[in-house]
Protein backbone atom coordinates (compact mmCIF):
# COMPACT_ATOMS: atom_id res chain seq x y z
CA UNK A 1 0.00 0.00 0.00
CA UNK A 2 2.20 2.68 -1.30
CA UNK A 3 2.19 5.94 -3.64
CA UNK A 4 -0.53 5.96 -6.59
CA UNK A 5 -1.85 2.49 -4.30
CA UNK A 6 -4.46 0.90 -6.79
CA UNK A 7 -1.36 0.62 -9.47
CA UNK A 8 1.71 0.32 -7.37
CA UNK A 9 0.26 -2.03 -4.51
CA UNK A 10 -0.37 -4.81 -7.09
CA UNK A 11 3.10 -4.09 -8.99
CA UNK A 12 4.90 -3.49 -6.08
CA UNK A 13 3.88 -6.14 -4.43
CA UNK A 14 3.31 -9.50 -6.55
CA UNK A 15 6.34 -7.84 -9.37
CA UNK A 16 9.01 -7.20 -7.26
CA UNK A 17 12.25 -4.94 -8.91
CA UNK A 18 15.31 -7.15 -8.70
CA UNK A 19 18.38 -5.92 -6.50
CA UNK A 20 20.64 -5.02 -8.66
CA UNK A 21 24.09 -4.49 -9.13
CA UNK A 22 25.75 -2.15 -11.71
CA UNK A 23 26.44 -4.21 -15.29
CA UNK A 24 30.06 -5.05 -16.14
CA UNK A 25 28.99 -4.81 -19.78
CA UNK A 26 27.24 -2.19 -21.58
CA UNK A 27 24.01 -4.78 -23.47
CA UNK A 28 20.99 -3.36 -25.70
CA UNK A 29 18.84 -3.58 -22.42
CA UNK A 30 18.38 0.16 -22.24
CA UNK A 31 17.91 0.47 -25.74
CA UNK A 32 14.65 -2.81 -25.33
CA UNK A 33 13.29 -0.72 -21.89
CA UNK A 34 12.81 2.53 -23.60
CA UNK A 35 11.12 1.27 -26.41
CA UNK A 36 8.86 -0.71 -24.12
CA UNK A 37 8.37 2.66 -22.56
CA UNK A 38 7.12 4.36 -25.87
CA UNK A 39 5.32 1.43 -26.93
CA UNK A 40 2.80 1.63 -24.12
CA UNK A 41 2.85 5.31 -24.11
CA UNK A 42 1.92 5.08 -27.84
CA UNK A 43 -0.48 2.31 -26.86
CA UNK A 44 1.48 -0.75 -28.55
CA UNK A 45 0.27 -3.04 -26.26
CA UNK A 46 0.64 -5.84 -28.33
CA UNK A 47 3.84 -5.08 -29.08
CA UNK A 48 5.23 -5.53 -25.01
CA UNK A 49 3.08 -8.53 -24.72
CA UNK A 50 4.51 -10.77 -27.32
CA UNK A 51 8.19 -10.11 -25.46
CA UNK A 52 6.95 -12.10 -22.02
CA UNK A 53 8.45 -14.83 -20.82
CA UNK A 54 6.06 -17.35 -19.86
CA UNK A 55 5.87 -16.59 -16.17
CA UNK A 56 4.85 -13.32 -17.10
CA UNK A 57 2.22 -13.91 -19.58
CA UNK A 58 0.55 -16.35 -16.38
CA UNK A 59 0.85 -12.96 -14.67
CA UNK A 60 -0.44 -10.93 -16.45
CA UNK A 61 -3.51 -11.78 -19.35
CA UNK A 62 -3.03 -10.77 -22.82
CA UNK A 63 -3.45 -6.94 -23.07
CA UNK A 64 -3.18 -6.45 -18.84
CA UNK A 65 -0.15 -4.51 -19.09
CA UNK A 66 -2.19 -1.79 -20.78
CA UNK A 67 -5.14 -0.66 -18.29
CA UNK A 68 -2.27 -1.04 -15.55
CA UNK A 69 -0.59 1.76 -17.72
CA UNK A 70 -3.85 3.67 -18.68
CA UNK A 71 -4.33 3.39 -14.59
CA UNK A 72 -0.81 5.08 -13.69
CA UNK A 73 -1.65 8.07 -16.54
CA UNK A 74 -4.79 8.32 -15.05
CA UNK A 75 -2.78 9.64 -11.09
CA UNK A 76 0.26 11.01 -12.72
CA UNK A 77 -0.66 12.44 -16.25
CA UNK A 78 0.59 11.64 -19.74
CA UNK A 79 4.22 10.99 -19.99
CA UNK A 80 6.11 13.95 -21.13
CA UNK A 81 9.56 12.55 -21.83
CA UNK A 82 12.43 9.92 -20.87
CA UNK A 83 14.45 11.84 -19.23
CA UNK A 84 17.60 9.07 -18.77
CA UNK A 85 18.26 5.85 -18.44
CA UNK A 86 21.25 3.20 -17.21
CA UNK A 87 21.35 -0.53 -17.75
CA UNK A 88 22.28 -2.85 -14.50
CA UNK A 89 22.66 -6.89 -14.21
CA UNK A 90 21.29 -9.58 -11.59
CA UNK A 91 21.69 -13.00 -11.99
CA UNK A 92 22.17 -13.29 -15.43
CA UNK A 93 19.26 -10.76 -16.04
CA UNK A 94 19.99 -7.58 -17.82
CA UNK A 95 17.88 -4.63 -16.33
CA UNK A 96 17.05 -1.31 -18.25
CA UNK A 97 15.91 1.41 -15.86
CA UNK A 98 13.95 4.66 -17.57
CA UNK A 99 12.95 7.79 -15.61
CA UNK A 100 10.54 9.29 -16.82
CA UNK A 101 8.53 12.47 -16.10
CA UNK A 102 5.49 12.53 -16.48
CA UNK A 103 2.89 15.06 -15.79
CA UNK A 104 2.83 15.60 -11.72
CA UNK A 105 5.43 13.09 -10.80
CA UNK A 106 8.68 11.78 -12.32
CA UNK A 107 8.96 7.50 -11.95
CA UNK A 108 11.30 5.01 -12.58
CA UNK A 109 10.36 2.66 -15.06
CA UNK A 110 12.35 -1.18 -14.43
CA UNK A 111 12.56 -3.72 -17.16
CA UNK A 112 14.33 -7.24 -16.59
CA UNK A 113 15.38 -9.29 -19.74
CA UNK A 114 16.02 -12.58 -19.40
CA UNK A 115 18.71 -13.86 -21.23
CA UNK A 116 16.89 -14.43 -24.50
CA UNK A 117 16.03 -11.16 -24.42
CA UNK A 118 12.31 -11.92 -23.43
CA UNK A 119 10.52 -9.55 -20.30
CA UNK A 120 10.53 -11.43 -17.06
CA UNK A 121 9.92 -8.40 -15.15
CA UNK A 122 8.41 -5.34 -14.98
CA UNK A 123 8.33 -2.40 -12.25
CA UNK A 124 6.97 1.02 -12.22
CA UNK A 125 8.13 3.10 -8.64
CA UNK A 126 8.31 6.95 -7.88
CA UNK A 127 12.11 8.33 -8.05
CA UNK A 128 13.28 8.35 -4.57
CA UNK A 129 15.34 11.48 -4.69
CA UNK A 130 13.26 14.11 -3.99
CA UNK A 131 13.69 17.61 -5.30
CA UNK A 132 14.48 18.82 -2.16
CA UNK A 133 16.88 16.84 0.26
CA UNK A 134 15.43 15.02 3.45
CA UNK A 135 15.74 17.23 6.55
CA UNK A 136 14.97 15.93 9.92
CA UNK A 137 11.65 16.62 11.43
CA UNK A 138 11.76 19.24 13.84
CA UNK A 139 10.95 17.06 16.74
CA UNK A 140 14.21 15.16 16.52
CA UNK A 141 17.44 16.09 17.72
CA UNK A 142 20.63 14.83 15.35
CA UNK A 143 22.65 15.44 18.60
CA UNK A 144 21.04 13.32 21.08
CA UNK A 145 21.38 9.85 18.70
CA UNK A 146 23.75 7.90 16.49
CA UNK A 147 23.30 5.68 13.70
CA UNK A 148 24.97 2.83 12.56
CA UNK A 149 24.74 -0.46 9.58
CA UNK A 150 23.89 -3.60 10.67
CA UNK A 151 22.80 -6.59 8.82
CA UNK A 152 19.78 -8.47 9.60
CA UNK A 153 19.51 -11.80 8.65
CA UNK A 154 22.50 -14.54 7.19
CA UNK A 155 22.95 -16.90 4.45
CA UNK A 156 20.82 -16.72 1.71
CA UNK A 157 18.46 -13.48 2.80
CA UNK A 158 21.08 -10.63 4.52
CA UNK A 159 19.09 -7.32 4.36
CA UNK A 160 20.99 -4.36 5.35
CA UNK A 161 19.86 -2.17 8.00
CA UNK A 162 20.05 0.80 10.71
CA UNK A 163 20.17 0.59 13.95
CA UNK A 164 19.39 4.56 15.40
CA UNK A 165 20.76 4.55 19.11
CA UNK A 166 20.33 7.45 21.86
CA UNK A 167 23.42 8.82 23.26
CA UNK A 168 24.39 6.75 26.46
CA UNK A 169 25.39 3.44 27.38
CA UNK A 170 22.01 1.59 27.83
CA UNK A 171 20.51 -0.71 27.42
CA UNK A 172 17.69 0.82 25.90
CA UNK A 173 13.98 -0.58 24.66
CA UNK A 174 14.26 -1.09 20.63
CA UNK A 175 11.64 -0.49 18.45
CA UNK A 176 12.04 -2.45 15.10
CA UNK A 177 9.98 -0.82 12.12
CA UNK A 178 7.52 -3.32 9.69
CA UNK A 179 7.34 -2.03 6.08
CA UNK A 180 3.60 -1.93 4.56
CA UNK A 181 3.38 -3.89 1.00
CA UNK A 182 5.87 -3.41 -2.02
CA UNK A 183 9.75 -3.49 -2.17
CA UNK A 184 10.36 -0.78 0.39
CA UNK A 185 13.28 0.42 1.41
CA UNK A 186 14.46 0.90 5.31
CA UNK A 187 12.32 4.68 5.39
CA UNK A 188 9.94 3.57 3.57
CA UNK A 189 10.39 6.43 1.19
CA UNK A 190 6.84 7.07 -0.72
CA UNK A 191 7.21 9.81 -2.85
CA UNK A 192 8.99 12.71 -1.24
CA UNK A 193 8.12 10.81 2.63
CA UNK A 194 10.35 8.97 4.73
CA UNK A 195 8.07 8.05 7.38
CA UNK A 196 10.16 4.81 8.85
CA UNK A 197 13.09 7.58 8.85
CA UNK A 198 10.80 10.09 11.07
CA UNK A 199 10.13 7.78 13.25
CA UNK A 200 13.29 6.69 13.63
CA UNK A 201 14.52 10.05 14.78
CA UNK A 202 11.80 11.07 16.30
CA UNK A 203 11.62 7.87 18.83
CA UNK A 204 15.82 7.80 18.87
CA UNK A 205 16.12 11.07 20.21
CA UNK A 206 13.53 10.54 23.07
CA UNK A 207 15.44 7.44 24.49
CA UNK A 208 14.46 4.86 21.89
CA UNK A 209 16.84 3.01 19.84
CA UNK A 210 14.94 1.88 16.41
CA UNK A 211 15.69 -0.79 13.83
CA UNK A 212 14.91 -0.60 10.18
CA UNK A 213 15.87 -2.37 7.37
CA UNK A 214 15.17 -3.25 3.48
CA UNK A 215 12.47 -5.44 3.00
CA UNK A 216 13.47 -8.50 1.45
CA UNK A 217 11.81 -7.67 -2.04
CA UNK A 218 13.91 -4.58 -1.99
CA UNK A 219 17.24 -6.44 -1.34
CA UNK A 220 16.16 -9.91 -3.05
CA UNK A 221 13.50 -9.28 -5.68
CA UNK A 222 14.59 -10.83 -8.36
CA UNK A 223 15.14 -14.09 -6.93
CA UNK A 224 11.94 -13.68 -5.00
CA UNK A 225 10.05 -12.90 -7.65
CA UNK A 226 10.73 -16.31 -9.21
CA UNK A 227 9.56 -18.04 -5.86
CA UNK A 228 6.12 -19.99 -6.69
CA UNK A 229 5.12 -20.99 -3.06
CA UNK A 230 5.30 -16.93 -1.67
CA UNK A 231 3.95 -16.10 1.12
CA UNK A 232 3.94 -12.98 3.83
CA UNK A 233 6.16 -15.57 5.84
CA UNK A 234 8.81 -15.23 3.19
CA UNK A 235 8.10 -11.76 2.30
CA UNK A 236 7.80 -10.34 5.78
CA UNK A 237 7.46 -12.49 9.07
CA UNK A 238 10.76 -14.23 8.66
CA UNK A 239 12.75 -11.52 8.61
CA UNK A 240 10.94 -10.02 11.24
CA UNK A 241 12.36 -12.36 13.51
CA UNK A 242 15.88 -12.09 12.02
CA UNK A 243 15.65 -8.41 13.14
CA UNK A 244 14.76 -9.32 16.31
CA UNK A 245 17.43 -11.54 17.05
CA UNK A 246 19.37 -8.91 15.53
CA UNK A 247 18.54 -6.51 17.95
CA UNK A 248 18.90 -8.84 21.11
CA UNK A 249 22.68 -9.29 19.88
CA UNK A 250 23.09 -5.32 20.64
CA UNK A 251 24.79 -4.84 23.88
CA UNK A 252 23.10 -1.57 23.89
CA UNK A 253 19.30 -2.89 23.57
CA UNK A 254 17.63 -4.44 26.82
CA UNK A 255 16.36 -7.94 24.84
CA UNK A 256 13.45 -7.76 27.64
CA UNK A 257 12.07 -4.36 26.17
CA UNK A 258 11.98 -5.07 22.07
CA UNK A 259 9.34 -3.89 20.60
CA UNK A 260 7.58 -4.48 16.78
CA UNK A 261 5.75 -1.53 15.19
CA UNK A 262 3.72 -2.75 11.57
CA UNK A 263 2.39 -0.07 9.18
CA UNK A 264 -0.28 -0.95 6.84
CA UNK A 265 0.88 -4.83 5.65
CA UNK A 266 3.23 -5.03 8.06
CA UNK A 267 0.37 -3.66 10.89
CA UNK A 268 -1.78 -6.21 9.17
CA UNK A 269 0.58 -9.02 10.14
CA UNK A 270 1.21 -7.81 13.41
CA UNK A 271 -0.76 -10.27 15.26
CA UNK A 272 1.19 -13.55 13.22
CA UNK A 273 4.30 -11.38 14.28
CA UNK A 274 3.16 -11.55 18.16
CA UNK A 275 1.93 -15.07 18.08
CA UNK A 276 5.07 -15.85 16.69
CA UNK A 277 7.48 -14.18 19.76
CA UNK A 278 5.33 -13.84 22.92
CA UNK A 279 8.57 -12.61 24.41
CA UNK A 280 7.92 -9.29 22.71
CA UNK A 281 7.43 -6.47 25.39
CA UNK A 282 4.65 -5.18 22.99
CA UNK A 283 3.35 -4.60 19.39
CA UNK A 284 2.36 -1.25 17.79
CA UNK A 285 -0.12 -1.37 14.60
CA UNK A 286 -0.26 2.00 12.55
CA UNK A 287 -3.08 1.86 9.86
CA UNK A 288 -3.18 -2.04 9.84
CA UNK A 289 -5.02 -3.84 6.86
CA UNK A 290 -7.76 -5.14 8.22
CA UNK A 291 -9.95 -6.39 5.11
CA UNK A 292 -8.57 -8.67 1.86
CA UNK A 293 -6.39 -7.22 -0.08
CA UNK A 294 -7.57 -8.11 -3.19
CA UNK A 295 -10.84 -6.80 -1.70
CA UNK A 296 -8.73 -3.18 -0.50
CA UNK A 297 -7.66 -3.44 -4.50
CA UNK A 298 -10.97 -3.28 -5.37
CA UNK A 299 -11.74 -0.43 -3.54
CA UNK A 300 -9.27 1.62 -3.48
CA UNK A 301 -9.56 1.42 -7.49
CA UNK A 302 -13.18 2.83 -6.52
CA UNK A 303 -11.96 5.32 -4.74
CA UNK A 304 -9.57 6.73 -6.77
CA UNK A 305 -11.65 6.57 -9.88
CA UNK A 306 -14.52 8.73 -7.91
CA UNK A 307 -12.77 11.36 -6.18
CA UNK A 308 -13.33 13.88 -9.56
CA UNK A 309 -17.13 12.51 -8.85
CA UNK A 310 -17.13 10.93 -12.24
CA UNK A 311 -16.19 7.55 -13.12
CA UNK A 312 -15.34 7.14 -16.94
CA UNK A 313 -15.41 4.10 -18.73
CA UNK A 314 -12.33 3.27 -19.07
CA UNK A 315 -12.06 3.59 -14.95
CA UNK A 316 -14.90 1.39 -14.73
CA UNK A 317 -13.59 -1.02 -16.80
CA UNK A 318 -10.22 -1.27 -14.61
CA UNK A 319 -12.96 -1.30 -11.46
CA UNK A 320 -14.44 -4.44 -13.32
CA UNK A 321 -11.14 -5.95 -14.05
CA UNK A 322 -10.16 -5.83 -10.44
CA UNK A 323 -13.59 -7.51 -9.39
CA UNK A 324 -13.28 -10.18 -11.21
CA UNK A 325 -9.69 -10.77 -10.22
CA UNK A 326 -10.77 -10.56 -6.86
CA UNK A 327 -13.68 -13.15 -7.11
CA UNK A 328 -10.94 -15.53 -9.05
CA UNK A 329 -8.89 -15.16 -6.33
CA UNK A 330 -11.85 -16.28 -3.66
CA UNK A 331 -11.97 -19.56 -6.22
CA UNK A 332 -8.50 -20.53 -5.87
CA UNK A 333 -7.85 -24.24 -4.36
CA UNK A 334 -4.81 -25.94 -2.91
CA UNK A 335 -4.68 -27.24 -6.47
CA UNK A 336 -3.94 -23.99 -8.01
CA UNK A 337 -1.19 -23.70 -5.65
CA UNK A 338 0.78 -26.87 -6.56
CA UNK A 339 0.00 -26.30 -10.52
CA UNK A 340 2.06 -22.53 -9.58
CA UNK A 341 -1.11 -20.42 -10.69
CA UNK A 342 -0.87 -16.54 -10.28
CA UNK A 343 -3.35 -13.99 -10.34
CA UNK A 344 -2.44 -10.41 -10.48
CA UNK A 345 1.05 -11.28 -10.36
CA UNK A 346 1.24 -13.30 -7.49
CA UNK A 347 1.17 -17.01 -6.89
CA UNK A 348 -1.54 -18.90 -5.43
CA UNK A 349 -0.08 -19.78 -2.50
CA UNK A 350 0.47 -16.13 -1.31
CA UNK A 351 -3.32 -15.49 -1.53
CA UNK A 352 -4.04 -18.53 0.28
CA UNK A 353 -2.28 -18.16 2.69
CA UNK A 354 -4.23 -14.94 3.96
CA UNK A 355 -7.25 -16.40 3.20
CA UNK A 356 -9.71 -16.30 6.47
CA UNK A 357 -7.26 -14.19 8.24
CA UNK A 358 -8.83 -11.58 10.49
CA UNK A 359 -6.08 -9.56 11.72
CA UNK A 360 -8.26 -8.10 14.58
CA UNK A 361 -9.49 -11.55 15.36
CA UNK A 362 -6.43 -13.10 15.63
CA UNK A 363 -5.19 -10.09 17.34
CA UNK A 364 -7.58 -10.71 20.58
CA UNK A 365 -5.69 -13.96 21.45
CA UNK A 366 -1.98 -12.41 21.95
CA UNK A 367 -0.71 -11.51 25.25
CA UNK A 368 1.76 -8.73 24.81
CA UNK A 369 0.18 -4.88 25.14
CA UNK A 370 -0.88 -3.21 21.97
CA UNK A 371 -0.76 0.51 20.47
CA UNK A 372 -3.35 0.56 17.62
CA UNK A 373 -3.38 4.04 15.81
CA UNK A 374 -5.09 5.16 12.59
CA UNK A 375 -5.07 8.05 10.69
CA UNK A 376 -8.91 9.76 10.26
CA UNK A 377 -7.87 10.55 6.26
CA UNK A 378 -6.36 7.48 5.02
CA UNK A 379 -8.26 5.87 2.16
CA UNK A 380 -5.93 2.78 1.87
CA UNK A 381 -6.71 1.44 5.48
CA UNK A 382 -9.92 3.30 6.64
CA UNK A 383 -11.58 4.11 9.52
CA UNK A 384 -14.17 1.30 9.00
CA UNK A 385 -10.73 -0.75 9.05
CA UNK A 386 -9.98 0.89 12.41
CA UNK A 387 -13.12 0.38 14.39
CA UNK A 388 -12.71 -3.56 13.29
CA UNK A 389 -9.71 -3.47 15.12
CA UNK A 390 -11.49 -1.45 18.34
CA UNK A 391 -14.13 -3.99 18.42
CA UNK A 392 -12.03 -7.05 18.49
CA UNK A 393 -10.14 -5.16 21.48
CA UNK A 394 -12.44 -3.87 23.24
CA UNK A 395 -11.98 -6.28 26.29
CA UNK A 396 -8.72 -6.68 26.36
CA UNK A 397 -7.00 -3.92 29.15
CA UNK A 398 -3.97 -3.99 27.73
CA UNK A 399 -4.57 -2.74 24.39
CA UNK A 400 -4.51 1.31 23.31
CA UNK A 401 -6.37 2.69 19.99
CA UNK A 402 -6.25 6.17 19.36
CA UNK A 403 -7.26 7.81 15.76
CA UNK A 404 -6.21 11.35 14.57
CA UNK A 405 -8.39 13.49 12.35
CA UNK A 406 -6.07 15.20 9.94
CA UNK A 407 -3.39 12.58 9.07
CA UNK A 408 -3.27 10.24 6.14
CA UNK A 409 -2.04 6.59 5.75
CA UNK A 410 1.70 7.85 5.89
CA UNK A 411 0.68 9.69 9.51
CA UNK A 412 1.47 13.05 7.74
CA UNK A 413 -1.11 16.01 8.51
CA UNK A 414 -3.12 16.96 5.57
CA UNK A 415 -6.59 18.93 4.44
CA UNK A 416 -9.58 17.21 2.64
CA UNK A 417 -9.97 14.32 0.55
CA UNK A 418 -6.62 12.21 0.79
CA UNK A 419 -5.29 11.63 -3.13
CA UNK A 420 -2.22 9.86 -4.34
CA UNK A 421 -0.63 13.27 -5.12
CA UNK A 422 -0.26 14.17 -1.73
CA UNK A 423 2.49 11.62 -1.30
CA UNK A 424 4.53 14.07 -3.42
CA UNK A 425 4.62 16.77 -0.93
CA UNK A 426 7.37 16.68 1.25
CA UNK A 427 5.86 16.05 4.73
CA UNK A 428 6.98 14.06 7.90
CA UNK A 429 5.18 11.67 10.33
CA UNK A 430 3.16 14.09 13.27
CA UNK A 431 4.63 15.03 16.29
CA UNK A 432 1.90 14.12 18.15
CA UNK A 433 1.99 10.13 16.62
CA UNK A 434 6.15 10.12 17.51
CA UNK A 435 5.21 11.17 21.51
CA UNK A 436 1.74 9.07 21.55
CA UNK A 437 4.40 6.43 20.58
CA UNK A 438 7.35 6.84 22.80
CA UNK A 439 5.22 7.60 25.80
CA UNK A 440 3.70 4.25 25.62
CA UNK A 441 6.63 2.22 24.81
CA UNK A 442 8.28 3.74 27.73
CA UNK A 443 5.37 3.29 30.31
CA UNK A 444 5.17 -0.69 28.91
CA UNK A 445 8.95 -0.70 29.22
CA UNK A 446 9.33 0.53 32.51
CA UNK A 447 7.50 -2.92 34.39
CA UNK A 448 9.64 -5.07 32.10
CA UNK A 449 13.58 -3.79 33.00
Amino acid sequence: MTLYPAFVTLLALFVPPPQVSQAPAASDAVAKAQAVVAALAAGQVERVDAQFTDKMKAALPPGGIGPIWTDLVAKVGALQKQVSAREQESGGLRIGIVTCAFERATLDVTVVFDQQGRIAGFFMRPVTAATAPYALPAYADAASFTERDVTVGSGEWPLPGTLSLPNGDGPFPVVILVHGSGPNDRDETLGADKPFKDLASGLASRGIAVLRYDKRTNVHGARMATTSNLTVKQEVTDDVSAAVAAARASARVDPKRIFVLGHSLGGMLIPRIGAADPSLAGVIVMAGAARPLEQAIVEQYTYLASADGVITPEEQKQIDEAKQAMETIRALTPADAAAGKTISGAPAAYWLDLRGYDPPTAAKGLTQPMLVLQGERDYQVTMEEFARWKAALKSRPNVTLKSYPALNHLFISGTGKSLPAEYATPGHVAQEVIEDIARWIKQEAGGRR
